[in-house]
């Protein structure tokens, strides 16, 4: 113990200074270390969330393109169809007219035959006539505009149904 003392007091503080900043340089460099890993799996981490919010994203706008073209489709196509509904509507108007036509002729015709005949055939005959000239050109009419409804609303639910199936 003889050379212990000869050592001075102040020396042995200086020692155990140098000791504990020693130790403590060697914490920090290790948490510098570990700050710098934290870092990097950060850096890599957020690069990974990044990029699979670019895919999702990406797949979502394909998603979206590919709904919008099958709705744009089958729009197109049901307008298509309206418009041949459309024309054949016309078609049918068109001959529906030439009925009335035929139906106001014979009219005409037996209003001018029955002019021979007694009044009360006449009338009873005319009456009878008149009565059922008019409810077929009625129900000429009422049966074309429903039919040209009834279409459009099949052409419309087929839309439907098919833009439906097509964005699943």
């Amino acid at each position: 113990m003889n050379w212990l003392g000869a050592v001075p007091a102040w020396c042995w503080w200086l020692i155990a200074l140098v000791l504990v900043a020693g130790g403590q340089q060697y914490r920090v460099v290790i948490a510098q270390g570990d700050t710098a890993a934290a870092r990097g799996e950060l850096a890599d981490y957020r690069m990974e969330v990044s990029e699979r919010d670019r895919r999702a994203a990406a797949k979502a706008r394909t998603e979206e393109q590919r709904r919008q073209t099958v709705a744009d489709e089958e729009g197109e196509s049901a307008r298509k169809k309206l418009e041949l509904a459309q024309g054949r509507a016309a078609g049918a108007e068109s001959a529906a007219d030439g009925l009335r036509g035929e139906i106001a002729r014979l009219r005409a015709g037996h209003r001018a035959t029955c002019d021979t005949i007694a009044a009360q055939q006449r009338q009873a005959g005319a009456s009878a006539v008149v009565v059922l000239g008019g409810l077929l050109e009625e129900s000429d009419r009422m049966a074309g505009s429903l039919a040209e409804a009834l279409e459009r609303s099949r052409i419309a639910g087929l839309a439907c149904e098919a833009i439906s199936a097509g964005v699943r």
